[in-house]
C-alpha cells in the first residue's frame, strides 16, 4: 500500500522493544519507508531501565512537540508508551495522534526477563489518544488473555491477528502490510 506523504504528515516515533530490532524487523524497514519515520535510540537496549527509557522517550517527543506525532511501540515499547503518558502527558505539550502498540509485553509475568528493570506493574489507565493494539494468540512474552486485558485498560482498539508469536522477524514478519495498513488508521 503506498501513500503520499505532504508536509503535514505526523512523525512516527518507532520504540522497539528489548535488544532493538534487526534490519529485517517491520519497524526499521517502516525507518526505511516512511520519511517522517524515527527511531527513538535508547541508551540500553540489552538492560532496559523503565526510568531511563520514558525520559529518552519524553526528549523525542519534546523534540517534535509542535508537530503532531505517531507512537509506535513494539513489545516493551509498548508498555513504555503507557509509562510516558501516565507521567509526562498530563504536563506535555506535545500532539500525539496516536500509538501503534504491537505484542505489549506483559512485564508482570514471573517468567519475565530479569535483564528488563522497572517496567511493572504495568499502567492501567486509559491511554488519552487513539490507539490501536495488535496482538498474537500464540505470543510467547504476553498471553492472548493479559493482552486484551492490557488493551482493554488502554482504551485500545484491539486486532488479534491470530498465531503470529510476537510479531517480530523470528516470527515472519519484515514487511507488514497488514500493520501499516492499520497505522494509516491513525493518520485520519
Amino acid at each position: 500500500m503506498s501513500h503520499v506523504k505532504s508536509h503535514k504528515s505526523p512523525i512516527i516515533l518507532i520504540l522497539p522493544g528489548w535488544g532493538d530490532s534487526g534490519p529485517q524487523h517491520w519497524q526499521s524497514l517502516w525507518l526505511k519507508k516512511f520519511p517522517n519515520a524515527v527511531k527513538v535510540e535508547q541508551k540500553d537496549w540489552n538492560f532496559p531501565k523503565k526510568d531511563d527509557w520514558v525520559a529518552t522517550l519524553n526528549d523525542f517527543i519534546e523534540k517534535y512537540q509542535d508537530t503532531e506525532i505517531i507512537l509506535v511501540g513494539h513489545s516493551i515499547g509498548s508498555p513504555l508508551i503507557a509509562f510516558w503518558a501516565k507521567e509526562y502527558f498530563p504536563h506535555s505539550k506535545a500532539k500525539i495522534k496516536g500509538a501503534f502498540l504491537v505484542s505489549p509485553s506483559d512485564t508482570e509475568a514471573p517468567d519475565f526477563p530479569k535483564e528488563i528493570q522497572g517496567f511493572a506493574p504495568v499502567p492501567r489507565e486509559k491511554l488519552p489518544f487513539k490507539t490501536i493494539a495488535v496482538v498474537s494468540s500464540n505470543d510467547t512474552l504476553v498471553s492472548a488473555a493479559r493482552a486484551e486485558f492490557f488493551a482493554k485498560s488502554w482504551g485500545a482498539e484491539l486486532v488479534n491477528i491470530g498465531s503470529h508469536g510476537h510479531i517480530n522477524t523470528d516470527a515472519g514478519f519484515g514487511e507488514w502490510a497488514r500493520g501499516e495498513e492499520l497505522l494509516w488508521k491513525l493518520m485520519e
